[in-house]
Order: C-alpha cells, then structure tokens, then sequence
C-alpha cells in the first residue's frame, strides 16, 4: 500500500490519499482469511486493481471503489456499512461494480447476456463503474495461470468478445492492447509463442533499418525547425495474429512494415511534420486518415500515413502529447482535471453519447441476448463519416445505410423515413453510404418502420428501435383484433360486456394466469386463446373448466376482414384466399390470426383438431392479393413470355413463373401475381385462357 500511496501523492492531496489508505485497511481487514486460488492473500487482487487505476489517474473514489470491489460478495459487509463508511457515492460504485448474484440460466450465453445487460445498466449511471471493471479483469488475465484450462478459455472468450472492445470504445488502449495479447495468449498458447518468438527474432534484424529511419525523420525535421519526439511502434501479437487470419498476410508481410509515431508541440505542426515527411519518402495512395479533423468515434485522435522508403513500407502515426494521452488512456485521459475544473472533454461527450444509447437499447431489448447482439455490432465499428444538411459529422459503422443515418439522428424520424437525398440526389434507403457523403432524411406523417429494415440496418441502435415499434405494433393489432375476435363470441351467445361482472373478469384472469384484461385480449389476438372459450368462461359462474377441444363457434356475427389488419393477421400461403372466397380463420400461437379458403386442404384437415371460425370480407377492398394458377400449356417458342404480357395486359401484378415439370408437348407452369379480387382474378384468367396454346388453367387451393 505504501507504494500505492506514494504514486498517489503525484497528482492526488493528503487527504485523498489518506481516504484511500483508510478503504485498504477496511478491504484488508473483510478479506482477512480468504486467498486467491494461487494461495496468495485475496488483499492482493483489490490491490493491484487500485494500482492499474492509479497509473490511469483516477480520482480517489474510484480508487477506494477498487479496493473494496468485492467486500459486498465475498465478506459479510453490506452496501449500507460501506455508505456509513466512506459515502454513498463509493457504496454505489462498489455496488456497481460488486460480481452479479448468480441466477439460474438455461445456457453460459445467456448468463453472460444478463450480467453484461446489468453492467451496462452501472456504466450509463457512472461510467468509473467499468473503468474498475476493466482493471479488475485485466489483473484476473494477467493471473490466469493457476485456473484450469477450460476456465481459462472462457474467460479469455468473454474478454476478446467484451472487455477489450468496450475498452476500446472507451478509447482506453493501453488496457485493450494487453487484454488482448494476454486473451489471445490464453486461447491460443502455443501460437502465440510462436508469434513471440518469430518476433523477437526479427526485431534484432531490423535495428539498423530502423535507425537508419529514425535518424532520417530526426534530420529532416530539423531542416524545417519543427519539434517532435520519434519513438518506434511495437506490433502486438494479437494484432499480428488478427491481420494474417483475416487479412491473409505472411508473418513476414507483416513485420516488414516499419511503424513509428511523432509526438508534436501542437495541431498545427502535426500537419507541418507531415508535410515534412511526405518530401523524405513516398506516400502510398489511399493510405492517409485525417482523424484529427474527423476523431474516431471514440475520440481518438491522430495523423496516420504510410510511406514507401529504404524499400519497405513505413507507417507514421502523427498527434500531439494530449492525443497521445487520450489515445493510451481514452476517458480516464485528464480525469482529475474534469474531476477538479469540470473541464468536458470532447472524448467524453462521444462517450456519454453511446452510453445513453446502450441505455436506451437496454430498455427496448426484449431479453439479454438481443441486447448484447445489438451492443456488439456497436463495439466492433470500421467507421464512416457521414454528414447532415447543416453540416454536422455523424459516425456510423461501415455497411450503414441512410435508416441508420435516420436512427442516430432520432428514434422518431427513423421511425418517420420514408425516403432520402444522398448528395442531393434521391438514393434507396438500403443503399450502404460513404464516407463524406451529405445524407438527408425525408421523412411522412404516420409512416412506419418495416420489418424488413431488420435485414438492411447494421447499427444496435437502429436494430432495437426497429424491433421495440414492430413489438408495440403487434402488442397494440393484437389487442385490437382480440377485442373484436371476443366480442363477436360474446355476441354469438346473446351477451356482452354489460352482462359480466368486474369479478367475474378477475375471475376469468386469473384462471388464465393473465395479469389484466388487456394481456388477455392480446393472448386471442395471438391465438394463444381461443374468444368463444374465453366468452364461456366470462359468462359461467362458477364451472372455469371448458373443454378447449370444444369446437362449438357461433355460427353469426362473422369477422369483417379488410386485409390490411396488420401484423397479428395473416394469409395462408398455402391456398392464397381473396376478397369474395369463403373464408374461415385458424388462430395461430406465431402468426396470430391465419386466414384460409373455406376449400383448402390444409385447413379441413386442422379444422378437425383446432378452433376455427367463419369470416368474411368487407366491400369495395382495393388491396391486392396472391394468387397462384397452375397453367397447362403447349411447348411452343415464346409461350412464356406471351403468358407474362397477358397477365400484364390484364393489370395482373405478376411475381414469379416457374416451370413445374415438360416433355416433349406439354409444359406445366405455375404462376404467382397479385390481383384486386376474384373479379380482377376473372379477368386474368380470361386473358390467359385467350392463348391458343393454353390446354388447361385452375387456381391452386392446397
């Protein structure tokens, strides 16, 4: 500890430190007796997680959070002995920070979800809650030794898959380097000895190139008068390992490129040094990034270019002692000068932006593993910069498209998109964009998401928002038609809801475990109650057990069906109904209400075992419908593309053809297309009957 506390003394006052000192003694003394599966006394652990935190200058509050990270679990004292002790906001962190009660999970997937969703939650109330985390795994990776195997793997997976790319999106990179290196190293041993060992051998080799570089750079610089330290970048292993995987790239490939990084007085002679080394060696096309006009998303900031010079190729990182210390240290980069002056940094406004995202996707998800999926898609971003008509910088993720551009913006005009301008001319919303483009949304009164913006969107912002309007939509359809589906039973048992007792409905609620009526009425929109069951529950006084193999279903008062009911309604794909058939519907526990011709098949079958019930349509529909015609035609040069135009002269909205089965006379053809009822449908049919090589035409009813 008096090492600790002599660190501290370089940017804290006494009275923190002493602060700090009084949470190691409490820490110590609630640890008493208990080590660490090496056999070293537990203290040690809290400890070390203080001393990563201090060498980021933490304030002291995160430090003695640190300390006393894992007294609420493992000793008997309690988040109110902490906040008696040492204040709330230390009890909170602690509590934050504290290892999640252990629930019961049906997969490991699924329970690291769920902690991970409860981490967020901590994160979005006090960001120091992960910073405590990501030095408390960092130190549990550097002792993974003693662990067996199988432990050690899954703790370095949760670590490449979590803890390194939120420390990454924090922008801490000298915690990320060495989580990964030290994952990689776990999951991987022996490659990445050999990774290590290729490397060092490689590194004397190339002392003289890299001199000679060095001394190059140091001498123009001083042609011009410009002032920048030059050190030497190292490659780490994870890093190696990652670019030959996926970028199929030799060991050598790799290593033969020189990486060094100038640390300047200023922005402004960033941009002069790099003009400075421009006229010593070649720059590569395409390989130049301004990231100091245009950070990262997580606030990074730096010139990069590559040069070709001495024969090999030569990566330059350019930035300023204060980007260099945000690029090591992210959001804890000057933490105790925001802590004493309130000073915002721009890194930190980026930071507060996507946690309050995270929050919001943590209360839309419908449960952990959605979140995490979103989450992930954020924490693994190759960036593009896009701006809005006013000129303002949006970061998206590479494959965004103009919907995502419309979610970042705001849920409700994401919601509202209807169409875009990109570069003031109209583009398809499932266009992925590019960087340095200009994107407007145009967005309509009452439109809404599609479900199929799921398979377009690459952010977790837009994903969640997407799915959390298409969940309330279903929720509100499926009240609707459920509503209606019970009082249309109602009715066909000379009742309604003035004949049932406000009793009578806790009654019927609580026999199908149902939390209120609505919750009730959303179950028969789903078709996971049947309405006239449930009308003969409402109506009985006492007897709640009815037969649900029952089929009895009035017989009047049929369901007017319109064909636009939405989500929680559905034609059978099988037997394709239109408006003027015969139609009954068949509930479904997925689909909600699924709607049949009288005639089909399938539903004669179903309507054996399941419910049913007989609708109908309303008047004038004017939306189109499938059909599907099963046309016998003579084999004749041509034939199907004089199919096609008579379906189209007949205003069919034709979707697909395609051959069934032919010989050497005959062909069979199946025809797909859209039509505006069974008059339309005549008319279609009249036309293709009209073709001399027609031998036989019917609709196919399965």
């Amino acid at each position: 500890m008096e090492a600790l506390a002599q660190s501290l003394l370089t940017y804290l006052d006494k009275d923190k430190v002493q602060m700090v000192s009084r949470a190691y003694v409490c820490a110590k003394a609630a640890h008493e007796g208990q080590f660490r599966r090496s056999g070293e006394p537990y203290i040690i652990h809290p400890l070390a997680v203080a001393k990563i935190l201090a060498s980021l200058h933490m304030d002291h509050q995160t430090l003695m959070a640190a300390l006393l990270h894992d007294v609420i679990e493992d000793t008997p004292t309690t988040k109110e002995d902490l906040a008696k002790e040492f204040g709330s906001a230390v009890a909170e962190l602690v509590d934050g920070v504290s290892k999640l009660t252990q629930i019961e999970f049906k997969t490991k997937a699924e329970a690291q979800a769920s902690n991970f969703q409860k981490m967020a939650l901590a994160m979005a109330k006090d960001i120091r809650v992960i910073l405590v985390k990501l030095a408390d795994r960092l130190h549990n990776m550097r002792t993974l030794g003693p662990l067996h195997a199988e432990k050690r793997r899954r703790i370095a997976t949760e670590t490449l898959d979590i803890y390194a790319p939120i420390a990454n999106r924090l922008g801490i990179n000298s915690i990320r380097i060495e989580l990964e290196d030290l994952g990689f190293a776990a999951l991987y041993p022996m490659r990445s000895k050999y990774i290590a060992k290729a490397v060092k051998k490689l590194r004397g080799n190339h002392n003289e190139i890299i001199e000679d570089i060095h001394a190059r750079l140091e001498e123009r610089l001083a042609e011009r008068g410009l002032k920048g330290q030059i050190v030497g970048r190292e490659k780490h292993l994870n890093s190696i390992y990652k670019k030959m995987k996926f970028q199929h790239k030799s060991f050598h490939e790799i290593m033969d490129v020189y990486a060094f990084r100038i640390i300047a007085d200023s922005e402004d002679d960033c941009y002069r040094i790099l003009g400075a080394a421009h006229s010593l060696y070649k720059p590569l096309p395409f390989r130049f990034k301004d990231y100091i006009a245009v950070p990262k998303v997580n606030g990074y900031q730096s010139l990069h270019t590559t040069l070709f010079g001495l024969h090999v190729n030569i990566e330059i990182q350019i930035r300023t002692q204060e980007m260099e210390e945000f690029a090591n240290f992210g959001i804890a980069a000057h933490w105790e000068y925001k802590d004493e002056s309130n000073v915002t940094l721009a890194g930190q406004v980026r930071i507060d932006r996507w946690l309050r995202g995270l929050n919001e996707m943590r209360e839309r998800a419908n449960d952990s593993m959605e979140f995490i999926e979103h989450v992930k898609i954020d924490l693994f971003p190759d960036e593009i910069y896009v701006f809005t008509p006013k000129g303002r910088i949006k970061e998206l993720p590479a494959g965004a498209t103009p919907i995502d551009f419309a979610y970042s913006i705001h849920t409700d005009i994401g919601n509202a998109c209807v169409a875009c301008r990109v570069n003031k001319q109209l583009s398809s919303l499932s266009e992925p964009l590019q960087s340095g483009q200009t994107v407007e949304i145009v967005t309509a009164p009452g439109a809404k998401p599609s479900s199929a913006w799921l398979n377009i969107v690459s952010t977790g912002k837009a994903k969640s928002s997407i799915r959390h309007f298409l969940k309330q939509q279903q929720e509100a359809e499926s009240l609707e038609l459920g509503r209606t589906l019970l009082e249309r039973s109602l009715a066909g048992l000379s009742s309604s809801w003035e004949d049932i007792s406000d009793r009578q409905i806790e009654k019927v609620l609580g026999h199908n475990q149902s939390d209120s009526l609505d919750s009730l009425l959303r179950n028969i929109g789903l078709g996971l109650r049947m309405p006239y069951i449930i009308a003969r529950q409402l109506l009985s006084d006492s007897n709640m057990v009815i037969d649900e193999n029952d089929n009895y279903e009035p017989e009047d008062q049929d369901v007017m069906i319109k064909g636009t009911e939405g989500m929680t309604l559905s034609f059978a794909n099988c037997c394709y109904p239109i408006p003027g058939d015969p139609i009954i519907g068949m509930p479904d526990d997925k689909k909600g209400l699924v709607i049949h011709s009288e005639g089909c098949k399938k539903a004669l079958s179903l309507t054996l075992s399941k419910a049913h019930m007989h609708l109908s349509w309303v008047k004038d529909i004017t939306d189109e419908f499938t059909v599907e015609l099963r046309v016998e035609l003579e084999r004749q040069r041509g034939i199907i593309a004089e199919l096609a135009a008579a379906i189209t002269r007949a205003e069919g909205n034709l979707e697909s053809i395609g051959v069934d089965e032919q010989n050497a006379k005959m062909s069979v053809v199946s025809v797909v297309l859209h039509v505006q009822g069974r008059r339309h449908l005549a008319r279609v049919i009249k036309r293709i009957r009209a073709l001399k090589a027609v031998i036989r035409l019917n609709r196919v009813i399965d």
